[in-house]
């Protein structure tokens, strides 16, 4: 079975409100060496057996017109899964 890995970013002029309460939050823990946090979705589409052209370009539509809204968030990955 292959899988396929959508990532979904908020636009960069959109605020994230959970991107800046995780940064707000890193210092407490003691974690003080980032500048910025941004969240983001991330969607794994399985498929049987590999993944293949058509697959991708299917995981492409869908992540452009189902997976993100299009207005506020970037589609920022469509790629085949590694599995190590």
């Amino acid at each position: 079975m292959g899988r396929i890995v959508v990532e979904v970013m908020p636009k960069p002029e959109i605020l994230d409100p959970q991107g800046k309460a995780v940064m707000g939050s890193l210092p407490r823990i003691g974690l003080t060496g980032f500048t910025g946090v941004r969240q983001g979705r991330r969607f794994e589409l399985a498929v049987e057996g590999p993944v293949t052209q058509e697959h991708l370009d299917d995981a492409e539509r869908a992540a452009s017109t189902l997976l993100s809204n299009p207005i506020i968030e970037d589609v920022v990955s469509v790629h085949p899964l590694q599995e190590d």
